[in-house]
Protein backbone atom coordinates (compact mmCIF):
# COMPACT_ATOMS: atom_id res chain seq x y z
CA UNK A 1 0.00 0.00 0.00
CA UNK A 2 1.35 3.48 -0.80
CA UNK A 3 -0.72 5.20 2.03
CA UNK A 4 1.29 8.97 2.82
CA UNK A 5 3.57 8.36 -0.08
CA UNK A 6 3.88 11.95 -1.30
CA UNK A 7 5.87 11.64 -4.17
CA UNK A 8 4.11 10.64 -7.68
CA UNK A 9 6.31 7.85 -9.34
CA UNK A 10 5.87 8.34 -13.25
CA UNK A 11 6.13 5.06 -13.95
CA UNK A 12 9.86 4.94 -13.34
CA UNK A 13 12.47 2.96 -11.37
CA UNK A 14 13.72 4.91 -8.96
CA UNK A 15 17.33 5.27 -10.89
CA UNK A 16 15.80 6.66 -13.76
CA UNK A 17 13.33 8.97 -11.72
CA UNK A 18 16.22 10.73 -10.20
CA UNK A 19 17.98 11.11 -13.32
CA UNK A 20 14.65 12.68 -15.24
CA UNK A 21 14.65 15.22 -12.31
CA UNK A 22 18.92 16.48 -12.29
CA UNK A 23 18.61 16.51 -15.59
CA UNK A 24 15.49 18.83 -15.59
CA UNK A 25 16.59 20.90 -12.57
CA UNK A 26 20.05 21.41 -14.49
CA UNK A 27 17.94 22.66 -17.43
CA UNK A 28 16.31 25.17 -15.19
CA UNK A 29 19.29 26.57 -13.51
CA UNK A 30 21.12 27.16 -16.72
CA UNK A 31 17.94 28.03 -18.66
CA UNK A 32 16.00 29.73 -16.06
CA UNK A 33 12.75 28.56 -17.78
CA UNK A 34 11.93 25.36 -19.30
CA UNK A 35 8.73 23.64 -20.84
CA UNK A 36 7.68 20.29 -19.03
CA UNK A 37 4.22 18.40 -18.30
CA UNK A 38 2.25 19.87 -15.46
CA UNK A 39 3.26 16.75 -13.09
CA UNK A 40 6.66 16.97 -13.69
CA UNK A 41 6.71 20.49 -13.06
CA UNK A 42 4.93 20.32 -10.02
CA UNK A 43 7.45 17.54 -8.53
CA UNK A 44 10.45 19.98 -10.03
CA UNK A 45 9.17 22.58 -7.97
CA UNK A 46 9.57 20.91 -4.59
CA UNK A 47 13.55 20.70 -5.69
CA UNK A 48 13.71 23.41 -7.12
CA UNK A 49 12.75 25.54 -4.03
CA UNK A 50 14.83 23.49 -1.60
CA UNK A 51 17.91 23.83 -4.01
CA UNK A 52 17.40 27.52 -3.83
CA UNK A 53 17.22 27.47 -0.09
CA UNK A 54 20.96 25.88 -0.24
CA UNK A 55 22.14 28.15 -2.11
CA UNK A 56 20.70 31.13 0.14
CA UNK A 57 22.80 29.55 2.78
CA UNK A 58 25.89 29.99 0.64
CA UNK A 59 28.43 27.80 3.65
CA UNK A 60 30.34 24.95 2.33
CA UNK A 61 27.82 22.47 3.41
CA UNK A 62 25.28 23.42 1.36
CA UNK A 63 27.28 23.63 -1.54
CA UNK A 64 27.86 19.72 -0.87
CA UNK A 65 24.48 18.72 -0.15
CA UNK A 66 23.97 20.40 -3.59
CA UNK A 67 26.51 18.37 -5.31
CA UNK A 68 25.05 15.02 -3.84
CA UNK A 69 21.32 16.26 -5.73
CA UNK A 70 22.66 18.06 -8.74
CA UNK A 71 26.59 16.78 -9.59
CA UNK A 72 26.75 19.27 -12.00
CA UNK A 73 29.11 21.68 -10.91
CA UNK A 74 28.31 24.70 -13.65
CA UNK A 75 24.91 24.36 -12.86
CA UNK A 76 25.40 24.10 -8.94
CA UNK A 77 28.10 27.51 -9.27
CA UNK A 78 25.08 29.52 -11.22
CA UNK A 79 22.95 28.73 -8.09
CA UNK A 80 24.86 29.75 -5.59
CA UNK A 81 26.30 32.92 -7.64
CA UNK A 82 23.14 34.51 -9.52
CA UNK A 83 20.03 32.52 -8.92
CA UNK A 84 20.38 32.23 -4.95
CA UNK A 85 21.24 35.69 -4.34
CA UNK A 86 18.47 37.50 -6.42
CA UNK A 87 15.92 35.68 -3.37
CA UNK A 88 17.93 36.83 -0.37
CA UNK A 89 15.15 38.31 0.86
CA UNK A 90 12.40 36.08 0.13
CA UNK A 91 10.94 33.30 2.55
CA UNK A 92 9.72 31.10 -0.65
CA UNK A 93 7.98 30.67 -3.92
CA UNK A 94 10.79 31.18 -5.96
CA UNK A 95 9.36 29.30 -8.75
CA UNK A 96 5.82 29.57 -11.02
CA UNK A 97 4.28 27.15 -12.70
CA UNK A 98 2.33 28.37 -16.22
CA UNK A 99 -0.02 25.93 -17.75
CA UNK A 100 0.43 26.39 -21.60
CA UNK A 101 -0.91 23.96 -23.62
CA UNK A 102 -1.89 20.13 -24.63
CA UNK A 103 0.99 18.07 -26.47
CA UNK A 104 -0.42 17.30 -29.86
CA UNK A 105 0.82 14.13 -29.22
CA UNK A 106 -0.50 12.37 -26.24
CA UNK A 107 -2.68 15.62 -25.43
CA UNK A 108 -0.53 16.02 -21.98
CA UNK A 109 -1.12 19.07 -20.36
CA UNK A 110 2.38 21.02 -20.48
CA UNK A 111 3.95 24.19 -18.21
CA UNK A 112 6.31 26.45 -17.93
CA UNK A 113 7.95 26.41 -14.87
CA UNK A 114 10.17 29.44 -14.14
CA UNK A 115 12.28 31.48 -11.63
CA UNK A 116 9.84 34.37 -10.29
CA UNK A 117 11.90 37.15 -11.60
CA UNK A 118 13.19 36.00 -14.89
CA UNK A 119 12.85 38.53 -17.60
CA UNK A 120 13.68 36.80 -21.14
CA UNK A 121 16.72 38.18 -22.89
CA UNK A 122 16.18 40.35 -25.89
CA UNK A 123 16.55 38.90 -28.71
CA UNK A 124 19.06 40.19 -31.50
CA UNK A 125 17.05 41.68 -34.41
CA UNK A 126 19.29 40.78 -37.81
CA UNK A 127 20.04 43.78 -40.07
CA UNK A 128 18.02 43.90 -43.44
CA UNK A 129 19.88 44.37 -46.59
Amino acid sequence: MRHRKRRKRFGRTTNQRKALFRNLLESLFIHERIETTVAKAKELRRLAERMVTLGKRGDLQARRLALQILPNRSAVAKLFSEIAPRFSDRNGGYTRIVRTRRRLKDQAEMAVIEFVDYQPKPAAKEKSK
